[in-house]
């Protein structure tokens, strides 16, 4: 068959219609003749489409690199080891990625810019795939858009509605962590003056610090050997001091 070189976003969508048609029917009306053709027992088989609407089960081209995007190899040798329909649907599925391929191929040797990549993807995705064709996935017809165009504008809204809460809330913790960060000023100020029970330091709130539940006095955790992991886990802490006094007789 000749080479066949589509230049235009309408030229390429025509190539595209006819081979999704022609790939379809092979799936569809000629099916039992498409079975037949897929013999495990020959070689790396491929179903093509062509413009015309036709359809071909062959070899792959033999020129490195071909002249086009080749469809999946060997579509023939997983016939016999799964069920027919889900057969069907693997060829139909990359069928449909060969389809996409060929398309965009010429768009891009042809250099088609951005609006025309665009245009070219909406004029296909308006048409269900193969694999919905074969599978009766229903298309989301019109309305259905609509309703989810509408949902995804009340989503929006409610998204919106979400984020001015957060802003709220932000602004909330944020007076919170004021208040907290008062609270730990007040209260550095007012350990300033403590001292460790063990080396005699100054008090500081970068530090971890332990009291004892006993004595009641203060002490740097790294100098009792207390962290705060471990500290989590004592229900009442005692010094080394008042731990001795609690050991004698």
């Amino acid at each position: 068959m000749a080479a066949y070189n589509p230049r235009t976003v309408e030229e390429v969508f025509r190539d595209f219609k006819g081979r999704r048609a022609g790939m379809v029917k092979a799936l569809t009306a000629d099916v039992e003749e498409f079975f037949q053709q897929c013999d495990p027992e020959k070689e790396n088989l491929c179903l093509y489409g062509f413009p015309n609407e036709h359809w071909e089960v062959n070899l792959p081209a033999e020129e490195v690199p071909p002249e086009l995007p080749e469809p999946a190899l060997g579509i023939n040798f997983a016939r016999d080891g799964m069920q027919e329909k889900d057969w069907l649907t693997l060829v139909a599925v990359h069928s449909d990625a060969w389809l996409l391929s060929v398309a965009f191929y010429f768009g891009a040797r042809f250099g088609f810019d951005k609006a025309d990549r665009k245009r070219l993807f909406n004029l296909i995705n308006d048409l269900p795939t193969i694999f919905e064709v074969i599978t009766g996935t229903p298309k989301k017809n019109h309305k259905e858009r609509i309703a989810a165009s509408n949902h995804s504008s009340t989503k929006s809204k409610s998204n919106s509605k979400v984020r001015e809460l957060e802003h709220e809330k932000y602004l909330k913790n944020d007076e919170e962590d004021d208040d907290e960060e008062e609270e730990e000023e007040e209260d550095e100020d007012e350990h300033g003056e403590t001292l460790c029970g063990a080396c005699g330091g100054n008090y500081a709130s970068n530090e971890f610090w332990i009291c004892c539940d006993i004595c009641e006095k203060w002490f740097h955790g790294k100098c009792v050997k207390i962290t705060p992991a471990r500290a989590e886990h004592i229900k009442q802490y005692k010094c080394p001091a008042c731990s001795n006094k609690r050991a004698r007789p």
